[in-house]
C-alpha cells in the first residue's frame, strides 16, 4: 500500500474481514460519515480523501461528495484498502514542545500518535496544536466526534495559558476580542484576560472558539505582544488536570458522555467552561499519570501530643 500523503490520519491493520462490521446497526449514510465513524480520520479529512480520489465503493473511485452507501452491503475502500470497523477509543494526551500533531511527517519529527502504545492503532489528534505549543489534546478514532469538536460552527471553546512580552492594556484586550483581519478572514478571542505580570512579561489567559493555524500567537503578534510560551489548558469540557508532560490516559466512560453531550449540544446554550460539568481527570488514579499528591510518612509520636498549653497526653 502507497504511504499515506501528509495529514493523512491512518494506519495500516490486518486486512481481517470480521472487521468490517459497524458496531452499531448499519444504514445508508454519506460517505464520508462511514469513513469517519470507521476511524479513518475527522470526516473533514475524510472528504479530503474523496476529493483526492482515494477512496472506491464497489471498485469504482468516487470523487464527488454526496454519496452515500450502506457499509454492510457495499465495499468501501481507501486506498485500495478496506475500511474496518474499530471500537471507539478515547484518550487525554499533554502534548510537549517539540512535537507535532500530524500523523505523517516528511521531517521524521516525534508525532503525538507516538506518545501512545500502537496496539491502540488507528489513532489521530482532535484539532491542533503547533511544534513550539504544549497541553492539552484528545486523541480518538471516533472522527464524528473529532469533527464536531474541531470544527469551527459547533465554537468549542479552547481555554489557553500564555505568557507574552510586554504589559498589555485593557484597549489592546478589547481589540483583541473584537477581532483583526487575516488573510483567512476575521481572527478574533472569545475572552481574554490579565492573569498577573512579572516584571516585562504577563501571564494571560485565552478563550478561542475556532482553532486557526497559530491564531493566539498571531493575533498577538498584531498587537505589539510576541507569545513566549503557549499551553492549551482545555477542550470544551474536558480540563488537562496534573496530567505529566508526554503523559496519555483514557478517558472514562463518564468522561465521554460528558463530551459528546457537549459536542452535541446548541453553542448558544453552553455555560462558560468554568461553570461547565467537568468530571475531574485526576479524581481516579491512574499508575504512572499524574504527579501524586504529598501525603505525611509518619504521625507525630503519642507522646508530643497534646495541646497548645503543653499538658501531658493522657495515660
Amino acid at each position: 500500500m502507497p504511504r499515506p500523503p501528509r495529514n493523512a490520519d491512518r494506519h495500516e491493520d490486518d486486512d481481517n474481514d470480521e472487521n468490517f462490521l459497524p458496531e452499531e446497526d448499519s444504514s445508508v449514510e454519506r460517505l464520508q460519515k462511514v469513513l469517519a465513524s470507521a476511524g479513518i480520520a475527522s470526516r473533514r479529512h475524510c472528504e479530503e480523501y474523496i476529493r483526492d480520489g482515494r477512496v472506491t465503493v464497489d471498485g469504482e473511485t468516487v470523487t464527488e461528495l454526496g454519496m452515500k452507501v450502506d457499509a454492510l452491503e457495499q465495499k468501501v475502500c481507501v486506498d485500495g484498502e478496506r475500511i474496518k470497523f474499530q471500537k471507539k477509543q478515547y484518550f487525554l494526551v499533554n502534548k510537549p514542545i517539540g512535537v507535532v500533531c500530524s500523523n505523517s511527517d516528511p521531517q521524521g519529527r516525534p508525532r503525538v500518535i507516538d506518545l501512545l502504545p500502537p496496539w491502540h492503532g488507528r489513532l489521530f489528534s482532535v484539532g491542533r496544536l503547533d511544534e513550539t505549543s504544549e497541553g492539552l489534546l484528545i486523541v480518538t478514532n471516533d472522527g464524528e466526534l473529532a469533527h464536531a469538536l474541531a470544527h469551527p460552527k459547533f465554537q468549542v471553546e479552547r481555554v489557553y495559558r500564555c505568557i507574552i512580552a510586554g504589559i498589555p492594556t485593557d484597549d489592546t484586550f478589547k481589540q483583541l476580542r473584537q477581532g483583526l483581519h487575516f488573510t483567512e478572514g476575521k481572527f478574533r478571542m472569545r475572552d481574554v484576560r490579565r492573569v498577573k505580570s512579572n516584571g516585562k512579561s504577563t501571564l494571560v489567559e485565552v478563550i478561542l472558539t475556532e482553532g486557526q493555524n497559530r491564531e493566539v500567537r498571531r493575533l498577538f503578534a498584531r498587537v505589539g505582544h510576541k507569545v513566549l510560551k503557549l499551553k492549551r489548558t482545555a477542550f470544551g469540557p474536558m480540563k488537562l488536570g496534573e496530567l505529566d508532560s508526554a503523559a496519555y490516559r483514557p478517558m472514562t466512560p463518564s468522561e465521554v458522555r460528558v463530551l459528546k453531550q457537549y459536542a452535541s449540544s446548541d453553542p448558544g446554550s453552553r455555560p462558560s467552561w468554568r461553570k461547565s460539568e467537568v468530571v475531574n481527570p485526576n479524581r481516579r488514579r491512574i499508575k504512572g499519570v499524574g504527579k501524586p499528591r504529598n501525603k505525611p510518612t509518619s504521625r507525630m509520636p503519642a507522646a508530643n501530643r497534646g495541646n497548645s498549653r503543653g499538658k501531658k497526653p493522657r495515660r
